[in-house]
C-alpha cells in the first residue's frame, strides 16, 4: 500500500540496509573496544598494585595522575527482612522511587476503574521493521 506516492518497499529496503550496516559497525566496534578495554584493565591492575605496594594515594607524572577511589554497592539477599528493617527504622529513603512498569500495566488491565492518584502515563508510538523471511 502506497500513500502520497511514497515507495514503501524502497523505504523498507533502505531502512534494513542502514540497520544492517549499523549492526556490522557496532559489532566491529564492540570487538575492538573489548580488546582495548581488556588492555586498560591490565594496566589498571598494575597501577593498583603500585599504589598498594607503595601505600600511595596517587601517582603524578608529567603525563597525568592516577589514583584509586572507593565505590560501595549495597544490596540485599532478603527483601522481606529488608522491608521490615526499613519500616521499623523508618528509613524509606533506602528505596529508590521507581514504578514497576509491568506490574502497573497488569494491575491497570485488571482494575481499569481504579486509576491511582498521581499516576501519569506516557504512550509513545515507534516504527519496527522486519525483513521478510
Amino acid at each position: 500500500m502506497q500513500s502520497n506516492s511514497v515507495d514503501t518497499d524502497k523505504l523498507i529496503k533502505v531502512y534494513l540496509k542502514i540497520r544492517d550496516k549499523r549492526a556490522e559497525l557496532k559489532s566491529d566496534f564492540d570487538k575492538e573496544d573489548s580488546k582495548l578495554s581488556e588492555q586498560q584493565d591490565l594496566i589498571k591492575d598494575e597501577m593498583m598494585k603500585h599504589l598498594d605496594a607503595t601505600k600511595a594515594k596517587n601517582v603524578s607524572t608529567d603525563t597525568g595522575t592516577f589514583y584509586k577511589t572507593t565505590k560501595t554497592v549495597y544490596q540485599t539477599n532478603n527483601w522481606e527482612e529488608m522491608r521490615e528493617f526499613i519500616i521499623e527504622e523508618q528509613v524509606p529513603e533506602f528505596l529508590q522511587q521507581r514504578l514497576h512498569q509491568k506490574a502497573i500495566k497488569e494491575w491497570l488491565e485488571e482494575n481499569p476503574e481504579k486509576l491511582p492518584k498521581g499516576l501519569n502515563a506516557n504512550t509513545e508510538y515507534t516504527i519496527n521493521v522486519r525483513k521478510k523471511k
